[in-house]
C-alpha cells in the first residue's frame, strides 16, 4: 500500500511539473491571417446618376498655372516654363516676353528674347491675366465644353504667395465661367502633399466652398461637385484609410465627390474601398498608348464596375504625350497625336463600350504636350533655334484649333446629336 501511494505521488509531482512548464512557454503555431474579404456590389445596386453638371458632360482639366513676370500675380514670375509645345498666342489680349524656358531636367536657360520661325516675337500668355481666362473660356463656349475642373494643387498651399496664384486663379475661372455659361469644379492634386488628409479639409471649408455660391459652380445630383485626384496611386501620400476618410468627408459636407484613380482600379483589390465611397470614378488614362480595342474592353469593364455599385463613371481621353524639354531621357514625341486619330480613338471607344461622361486631359497642359488649346502648327509658329513639339510632327499639317474642334465633333458624338463613326470626321483646317 505504501509502495502504491509512493507511485501515486510521484506521477502527481511529475503532472504538476508538467503543467506548471507548459504555462511558461509559449507555444509555437503558426497562424494565418484573415484575408480581407472583397468589397462586393450590392444584390441590387442604387441607380446611376441622371445627366446634370458632370454626368453626360464633357468636362475639361484647366491647370491655370503658367505665370509670367510683370502680369500681376503673386509670383510675379515666370512659372512652369517647362513647355514641350508651344501654345498658339496670336488671339491672346495681352502676351509677355522674355520667358526662361527650362529644357531638358530643369536646366533654367536665359530669359528668352528671340523671335518666332516666322520671325515675329517669341511671347506667351498668363493664366493670371483675366483677359488670358477669358480667352480660354470663349474657345470651350465655342467648342461645346461643358465643364472646367480647376486643378489646385495642395502641395503648392503651404507657400503664402503660391497659395494667393492659386486662390486668384479660382476667382479668374470663376468670373469667365460665369461670362461664358460654362460650370467648373475644383479638382485637388494630391501629390506631394503629405498633409493632405487635414489641409485639404480646412482649405475647403475656408475658402474653396464659397465658391459654390456661383451660379457656374457645378452641381450634380443638387450637390456642389468636387474631385480628388490621387488616391490608389502608390507613388502619392496616403493609404486606404487617410483616402477613404478625405472622401467620405467631403461627402458628409454635402458634396457630390468624383475620384480621379488609377486605370487598373477594378482590379486594385487593396483600394476597393476607397473606390466605393466616390459618387464617380475617372480613371487616369494619360500615358496609356493603347488600341480602340483595349481602349474600348477597359471602358465596358469599368463601367460595368461602376454599375454594380451605382458609382457613375467618367471616360478619361488625351491627345497625346510627351515630355522632352522636361527630361531629356524621355523620347521626343513619346506618344504622338497621330493627327487626331489617337484621340478620336478613344472618343469612339468610350461611346461604343456605352460611356456617357467624358474627362479631357488636358484644356491647356503644354508642359506635357496633353494640350487641347490652339498651339503652334509648324516650326514657323514656335521660337527659332530650339525644339517644341509642333502639331505637324507626323507630317499632316492641322490648324492650331484643330483639337478644340475634334473635342466639339467627341462631345457631339457621345451626347448622340451626330452619328457615331470610328473614325475622326474632323477636317484638318
Amino acid at each position: 500500500m505504501k509502495k502504491l501511494s509512493f507511485i501515486i505521488l510521484i506521477a502527481l509531482t511529475a503532472c504538476l511539473f508538467s503543467c506548471s512548464k507548459s504555462s511558461n512557454t509559449p507555444a509555437t503555431t503558426t497562424v494565418t491571417p484573415t484575408p480581407t474579404p472583397p468589397v462586393t456590389p450590392p444584390v441590387t445596386p442604387p441607380a446611376t446618376s441622371a445627366d446634370g453638371d458632370v454626368v453626360g458632360k464633357l468636362v475639361v482639366g484647366y491647370q491655370g498655372w503658367f505665370s509670367a513676370k510683370g502680369d500681376g500675380s503673386p509670383s510675379n514670375s515666370w512659372n512652369h516654363q517647362n513647355i514641350e509645345i508651344w501654345p498658339d498666342t496670336r488671339e491672346y489680349t495681352n502676351t509677355y516676353s522674355g520667358s526662361p524656358f527650362n529644357q531638358n531636367g530643369g536646366v533654367t536657360q536665359p530669359p528668352f528674347t528671340g523671335n518666332m520661325g516666322n520671325g515675329s516675337p517669341a511671347v506667351m500668355f498668363s493664366s493670371y491675366d483675366q483677359s488670358t481666362v477669358n480667352t480660354h473660356f470663349l474657345w470651350m463656349q465655342q467648342n461645346g465644353i461643358d465643364c472646367v475642373a480647376l486643378q489646385r494643387f495642395g502641395s503648392e498651399l503651404s507657400n503664402a504667395t503660391l497659395k494667393a496664384q492659386r486662390d486668384g486663379m479660382a476667382a479668374k475661372v470663376r468670373t469667365a465661367a460665369e461670362a461664358t455659361g460654362r460650370k467648373f469644379y475644383i479638382m485637388y492634386d494630391i501629390s506631394g502633399w503629405t498633409s493632405f488628409q487635414t489641409q485639404i479639409k480646412t482649405d475647403w471649408t475656408s475658402y474653396m466652398s464659397t465658391l459654390t455660391s456661383s451660379s457656374a459652380y457645378a452641381m450634380q445630383n443638387g450637390k456642389p461637385v468636387v474631385c480628388v485626384w490621387g488616391p490608389g496611386f502608390s507613388s502619392r501620400p496616403g493609404n486606404v484609410t487617410s483616402w477613404t476618410d478625405v472622401l467620405a468627408w467631403f461627402k458628409a459636407q454635402g458634396c457630390y465627390v468624383i475620384v480621379g484613380a488609377p486605370g487598373n482600379f477594378v482590379s486594385d483589390a487593396a483600394n476597393q474601398s476607397v473606390y466605393t465611397t466616390a459618387n464617380m470614378i475617372m480613371p487616369w488614362e494619360v500615358g496609356n498608348n493603347t488600341n480602340f480595342q483595349n481602349f474600348q474592353s477597359q471602358n465596358a469593364n469599368n463601367l460595368s464596375y461602376c454599375n454594380s455599385f451605382g458609382i457613375d463613371y467618367q471616360a478619361d481621353i488625351y491627345p497625346g504625350y510627351a515630355f522632352f524639354n522636361s527630361d531629356a531621357t524621355k523620347p521626343k514625341n513619346e506618344i504622338p497625336r497621330a493627327h487626331g486619330d489617337f484621340m478620336w480613338s478613344q472618343f469612339a471607344a468610350a461611346k461604343s463600350a456605352s460611356v456617357k461622361s467624358v474627362y479631357i486631359s488636358m484644356f491647356d497642359e503644354i508642359n506635357e504636350a496633353t494640350a487641347i488649346f490652339k498651339c503652334a502648327e509648324d516650326a514657323t509658329m514656335s521660337p527659332a533655334g530650339e525644339y517644341f513639339l509642333t502639331l505637324d510632327a507626323d507630317g499632316t499639317h492641322v490648324s492650331s484649333d484643330f483639337y478644340l474642334r475634334l473635342t466639339n465633333n467627341g462631345q457631339k458624338m457621345m451626347k448622340g446629336t451626330i452619328p457615331y463613326t470610328a473614325t475622326n470626321p474632323t477636317s484638318f483646317q
